[in-house]
């Protein structure tokens, strides 16, 4: 892959390039983690969004509506 430029903002933001997002796999809210080391930046795609969410959905005993009122306050939405 070319070499492709972006710049950092006032705020210290930058676009990460669409061919870079596909290559590592990421869409919005997705996580990614960098590193830095002896001038070299690495950057690696983490979880993606779904996965935020696991364990919210308790299998088993329970009921349904609690497991969803229970997954509504974790994300901080109403439960009602």
């Amino acid at each position: 892959m070319a070499k492709l430029r972006t710049s950092i903002t006032s705020k210290g933001q930058t676009t990460v390039p669409k061919a870079i997002r596909n290559a590592l796999g990421v869409r919005p809210l997705d996580n990614v983690y960098w590193e830095a080391a002896d001038g070299v930046v690495r950057v690696t795609a983490g979880e993606p969004e779904f996965f935020r969410w696991f364990g919210a959905i308790h299998v088993g005993r329970g009921s349904v509506s609690g497991d969803i009122a229970r997954a509504r306050k974790l994300r901080g939405l109403r439960t009602t």
